[in-house]
């Protein structure tokens, strides 16, 4: 890792609050003028620190409100069927984030859905065509507590 300094680190910590800030608007945030932040800005995205801009959307709004982690079991694991799994998963749009786990399950799968309907779809008409699934076990969100895209800096 290269060394950020405190200046560096209060960038990103404003663009994680908000990177619709336009360079005027950021640099007077971290007390500099645009044209040092907006070289900082740009080295920080060159080195790969900030990795993208995104949108938060509200899934309620969009008819995607029930939020789903499935954890998955694959029948045997081996570096071809997990490449399998992982390259079918990039495929399927209801799966939002995926994670290769430890322990009594293989992968984290966060799954939105419209509702259960929707949901109960998706596990017999995407999951379950995956031959190298062995089990799935769905736990349901009944309210999102915290939720943070950031990294405390």
């Amino acid at each position: 890792m290269d060394t950020l300094d405190k200046t560096d680190l209060q960038i990103l910590r404003t663009l994680q609050k908000n990177a619709k800030l336009t360079t005027k608007e950021l640099a007077d945030a971290v007390h500099l003028t645009p044209t040092p932040v907006f070289e900082r800005q740009k080295r920080l995205e060159r080195q790969g620190y900030i990795k993208k801009y995104i949108a938060v959307l509200d899934p309620d709004k969009l008819d995607r409100g029930l939020l789903v982690f499935c954890k998955v079991k694959l029948k045997q694991i081996n570096r071809e069927i997990a490449d399998d799994f992982t390259r079918r998963i990039q495929h399927i749009p209801e799966v939002t984030e995926c994670y290769n786990t430890s322990g009594t399950y293989d992968y984290l799968l966060k799954i939105r859905a419209a509702d259960m309907r929707q949901y109960q779809e998706f596990v017999l008409n995407k999951l379950g065509t995956i031959k190298s699934l062995s089990s799935l076990e769905s736990t349901f969100v009944m309210s999102e507590v915290k939720q943070s895209y950031g990294i405390n800096l």
